[in-house]
């Protein structure tokens, strides 16, 4: 599998309706491009219009503008020198999007070597020292002990490998999230709402046609 994640805006106010449910598993493609390669655009922030390539594959599916767009305006007064993991990162987009925005730091973990490089290339043409790529498997990487905890953790595994509800125990499990921490899920609709560890709330929960998204947060104790 070639990538570690794959397969106007109002804020709401409670979780919405999640009920539709597609008929198969979402297989949404970024465009392709000559060469191979995808494209997804930069839509707000320092960088705002910037394009982000990366290598196309059939498994990639970089979070779409109006999903990103309804996810930072989720959290637009919370980025301001705070600390992310991207943990799927793929494209990078959603990490991207975060730093364009004022996040201090963004680690990228993505597993296949192609994309990671990518996303480093990124990183050196947009002159940015605020970010950092592991080249490595995510759940490999949570086996590690933080260095320091994370604010905003943002989560776009595979659709089709069930792996929200593993990844979000193992964030808790092994200390990767401050009290209060932010973490950003995305699955297919069909899948319903995520399931979150004991002491997270589901703040927010929206779909874009065949993309089911929810934010939820830890609670705000040590």
């Amino acid at each position: 599998m070639p990538r570690n994640n794959r397969t106007g805006s109002r804020r709401n106010k409670g979780v919405a309706d999640t009920t539709t449910t597609p008929a198969t598993t979402p297989t949404r493609h970024a465009a392709p491009l000559p060469g191979g390669r995808g494209e997804v655009r930069i839509i707000g922030g320092e960088w705002r219009g910037r394009k982000l390539h990366f290598p196309q594959a059939g498994s990639l599916r970089p979070t779409p503008d109006r999903v990103r767009e309804t996810l930072f305006n989720w959290l637009q007064f919370e980025l301001a020198g705070k600390h992310c993991l991207d943990l799927f990162a793929g494209s990078g987009a959603l990490g991207f999007e975060a730093l364009s925005r004022g996040v201090a730091a963004v680690q990228f973990v993505e597993r296949d070597p192609a994309a990671a490089r990518a996303i480093g290339d990124a990183l050196r043409t947009f002159g940015s020292e605020r970010g950092r790529v592991a080249q490595q498997d995510a759940f490999a990487f949570l086996r590690g002990k933080p260095a320091t905890p994370y604010d905003i953790v943002f989560l776009d595994p595979p659709y089709a490998e069930h792996w929200l509800g593993r990844a979000c125990a193992e964030l808790e499990g092994g200390g990767w999230l401050k009290p209060g921490a932010f973490v950003y899920l995305e699955d297919a609709v069909s899948h319903g709402a995520p399931e979150l560890p004991e002491g997270w709330d589901l703040l927010r929960s929206k779909k874009a046609g065949d993309v089911g998204y929810h934010l939820a947060r830890r609670h705000n104790t040590t």
